[in-house]
């Protein structure tokens, strides 16, 4: 019996029966996995659920950044430290999850992540002025728990659905990013304006996370590791293997590298984004500068929010949808569309900063079309490490491309910006606060590029990978070869042999 028939953490819901079990039913994927149709769209609901509270809960930070800023008084170095500590803690246990994942019951592995990181998250509202380090230690805390949720949903997913189905509820859970980011920037800066204290922002996820809990404990059931692609006798292979193996997969590696840009990207928006609208307001003169205790003006958040939210959704929705009609031309659709969205972001990214302190309603409107075109590579990035990876191994997968996205992608941009920022003013005017963080956020533009450099070399491979983790037989598994008519299992040796 395999590692995953066997799973010794809470085994008696490890995985659903398979499809001998007796609640089998006629729908293929139903009979595979285990778990009913409505059950199964039940699940993704959750999960959906729980990654727009994830992002909500991350960007809840960005989204009253002037005001911590303020408060404590720190500079923009120290500022970007605040997303770089949590990413750090977030994708060095990725691969500590992402071992848990493929070998345990996942339900509650997320469930004791979630519940962890609402704790810390509410403990991080009480921090005091004088303990800054404080904040930064509870921010670091919070990406323990959320390591534990992204690297095994997206595999829950991919034991429900297989193909277009598949395509489809990954594209219903990565609308959550967007959804979940822009309500982060919303309700951190209108909670922060109507009770005049930024702490109260922190303190809205962390109740939201009790009922995800609930949800998961009560909804989500495990389905069979693989079953549904007709792979339910893999055996699980060695942590060294599993890495071994992915370092071989160049459309795994570089369609991973190309999202590190994306990462880079969106991590130096997401956090400077809303500071840099309301810097070039204060410069241009259309708000007033945040001083002493005063509360600082949240609009820019609201409205950065706002768009991020809407773009989030068209930018996913129409990535699936222009990827799922390029594939009836060709099996390379999916790594080129990527490219595309890169590439097409990259000059609207660098005309809505150069235009900035000209033009407000010029900046948005950039700011539309480069979110836009960034948010089309969520949900096919995704697909593309699920049908290039083999089951077992997805779990795996999903953390290493955590660790290296966010090593070298938003671990450390948005905390770059800030220290190019700081090193790039002159004086502390109103002039070079705005003007040093323009000149750093320009990175971001040219790294769009490179980004979409690789998925372009992802296309070169994506057939040849995707045929070899579809028709993939682990060594020393017996395959099936016909004997007077008859089936026998002989060993892959003696058939080489």
């Amino acid at each position: 019996v395999s590692g995953l028939d066997s799973a010794p953490l809470f085994s008696d819901d490890s995985e659903a029966e398979g499809p001998n079990g007796p609640d089998a039913q006629q729908h293929p994927e139903e009979e595979a996995s285990g778990v009913s149709r409505v059950r199964a769209v039940l699940i993704v609901l959750t999960l959906c659920y729980i990654n727009l509270l994830n992002y909500m809960d991350r960007f809840t930070v960005a989204g009253v950044l002037p005001d911590i800023e303020q408060y404590f008084g720190i500079d923009d170095g120290n500022s970007g430290l605040l997303q770089t500590v949590f990413i750090c803690s977030y994708m060095f246990l990725a691969p500590f999850f992402g071992y848990l994942g493929d070998r345990y019951n996942r339900k509650y592995i997320m469930s004791a992540g979630i519940l962890f990181w609402s704790s810390v998250t509410l403990a991080s509202s009480y921090t005091p002025k004088e303990h800054f380090w404080a904040l930064l230690l509870t921010r670091g805390l919070v990406g323990v728990g959320e390591a534990s949720y992204s690297t095994i949903a997206p595999t829950i997913i991919a034991d429900l659905y297989i193909k277009e189905k598949r395509t489809n509820m990954l594209s219903l859970f990565y609308f959550a990013i967007p959804v979940g980011s822009g309500l982060g920037y919303i309700v951190g800066s209108q909670v922060s304006s109507a009770t005049k204290d930024w702490h109260s922002a922190l303190r809205v996820t962390p109740g939201l996370g009790l009922v995800a809990v609930v949800l998961l404990l009560f909804v989500v059931q495990e389905p069979k590791r693989g079953a549904v692609e007709a792979r339910s006798d893999m055996h699980q292979t060695s942590w060294l293997t599993d890495l071994r193996e992915l370092s071989r997969n160049c459309s795994f590696i570089l369609s991973t590298l190309g999202f590190t840009a994306v990462a880079f990207v969106t991590g130096s928006l997401a956090l400077w984004a809303p500071t840099f609208l309301y810097r070039a307001a204060v410069f241009t003169g259309q708000k007033p500068p945040c001083v002493d205790e005063a509360q600082c003006s949240s609009s820019d958040s609201l409205i950065f929010g706002i768009i991020t939210v809407i773009t989030g959704l068209l930018g996913v929705a129409s990535g699936v949808q222009v990827s799922r009609q390029l594939r009836k031309k060709t099996a390379r659709a999916d790594p080129l569309v990527c490219a595309a969205g890169l590439l097409l972001s990259a000059p609207f990214l660098y005309l809505a900063i150069v235009c900035a302190q000209t033009s407000t309603v010029a900046t948005y409107i950039f700011i539309f079309l480069g979110e836009t075109f960034l948010s089309m590579n969520w949900a096919i990035v995704a697909d593309i490490l699920l049908y290039v990876v083999v089951p077992t191994r997805r779990s795996t997968a999903e953390a290493l491309q955590i660790v290296v996205s966010h090593l070298l992608g938003d671990a450390g941009s948005p905390s770059l910006i800030g220290v190019f920022s700081d090193s790039l003013r002159k004086t502390d005017s109103f002039l070079w606060q705005f003007r040093s963080l323009q000149i750093s956020l320009l990175l971001c533009s040219f790294v769009a590029v490179v980004g979409g450099a690789f998925f372009l070399f992802t296309a070169l491979f994506i057939e040849k990978d995707r045929n070899r983790a579809e028709k993939y037989i682990p060594s020393g598994e017996p395959i099936v070869v016909p004997k007077s008519g008859r089936s026998a299992h002989v060993s892959v040796s003696s058939v080489l042999i």
